[in-house]
């Protein structure tokens, strides 16, 4: 038995992304602290039901302020110099960076850092302002990672990334196939009926880089030929400097070419109602709202971008070019370039020309999901990867 502190930065990332492996590590006979940024209610009464312990910590997601990250710091190093736990799995970029550097001076207390992408700091850029922030941010995470025992990838491209840049060496590096998904929750359900009208889907937080702006006018231009295709967002607003503003997800819906239907804490019912699920986005970990759709039975859309690609299936003996402006068809949907909303309307085209696509390749979908995201099988090789016993 050993003790596993997790730690993540918004408290219901907890239940809905790390829940199964909080779980895992329950079930396996471990003692479990989870940490995030403030105090919910909910989310401490879910995972005490559980036997999982729950402690805050300050914590700004977005943003550079130095005496916010030092509090971050500071509360960390407090919390985990007082448990002094065997072993600590941070995810997303302040609590990698910060947990890292807040177990310096602790060696009994191995560290493990799960890389779900590379986010905003790390798009490409000309602009000198966004290569400076790059530059810190990868100093950053190469002062944390040196602590790192393991550093988990949810993909190869993340991985080279971070190798290229010397933040850390290869051997330190073990990838894993997404978060998972539990595709009993999320289970194969029947398309909606009506094939004369295909139903489109994304779901994300409101940001230019999930490439909602590209969905809506790819939608604009679909909705001139069949105006009878539904377009559909879910979502909540997000701080981040890349936000899309409520006014303007507004605007399309004002315009006819987008329903948004608000956030959620249940995506299945909106995936239940679509009959193609869309995911634009410039780059991920791995897609996890992607997973669930697929678990579902859901065609994908998706962009030939690092953590997205992956998610549709080639069709064997094809290859993929990464570089390529064409649109690539899969076992299970397309691929199309990012920021490429013609290419992304032509991918939508074929679904209501070929309509029989939709049965097939979400059938293919499903058993993908099946057989390569099982939560079950990802959560096996992330303990396994920390030197964990399994259930």
């Amino acid at each position: 038995m050993s003790r596993v502190v997790l730690i993540g930065a918004l408290p219901e990332s907890l239940i809905n992304f790390r829940g199964n492996l909080l779980n895992a590590l329950m079930a396996a006979g471990h003692m479990v602290t989870a940490m995030a940024g403030t105090d919910a209610p909910d989310v401490i009464q879910r995972l005490s039901a559980i036997g999982v312990d729950y402690r805050s910590y300050p914590v700004q997601r977005n943003g550079m302020n130095p005496a916010v990250d030092l509090q971050t710091l500071i509360a960390l190093r407090k919390t985990l110099k007082k448990l002094r736990p065997d072993a600590v799995l941070s995810y997303t970029i302040k609590p990698v960076i910060w947990g890292g550097l807040a177990l310096k001076g602790l060696p009994a207390t191995r560290f493990y850092a799960l890389i779900t992408g590379l986010g905003f700091a790390f798009n490409k850029t000309d602009k000198p302002m966004r290569q400076i922030l790059t530059a810190f941010v990868t100093c950053l995470y190469r002062f944390s990672l040196t602590r790192a025992s393991r550093v988990i990838f949810q993909n190869p491209d993340n991985r080279d990334v971070f190798v290229l840049r010397k933040i850390i060496t290869k051997d330190k590096c073990v990838i894993v196939n997404g978060s998972g998904v539990n595709i009993n929750k999320f289970s194969l359900t029947p398309l909606p009926e009506g094939k004369n009208k295909i139903v489109f889907l994304t779901i994300g937080r409101l940001l230019g880089e999930k490439g909602f702006r590209e969905y809506a006018e790819a939608a604009r231009r679909i909705k001139v030929k069949y105006p009878e295709t539904v377009f559909r967002l879910v979502g909540p607003e997000d701080p981040s400097p890349d936000r899309i503003s409520q006014q303007e997800v507004q605007r399309w819906h004002d315009e006819g070419i987008i329903q948004y239907l608000g956030k959620t804490d249940d995506v299945r019912p909106f995936i239940s109602d679509c009959h193609v699920y869309v995911l634009p986005s410039y780059h991920e970990g791995t897609p996890r709202t992607v997973l669930e759709a697929m678990a579902m039975g859901r065609p994908i859309i998706t962009t030939n971008a690092p953590g997205c690609r992956e998610t549709v299936k080639l069709v064997e003996g094809q290859t993929l070019d990464k570089d390529s402006i064409d649109v690539v068809q899969g076992e299970n949907g397309f691929l199309v370039p990012i920021k490429n909303a013609d290419k992304l309307a032509n991918a939508m085209e074929m679904f209501i020309k070929k309509p029989d696509l939709v049965l097939k390749m979400g059938t293919k979908s499903r058993k993908i999901a099946e057989e390569k995201y099982d939560v079950h099988k990802v959560n096996h090789e992330i303990l396994k990867a920390m030197g964990l016993s399994c259930e």
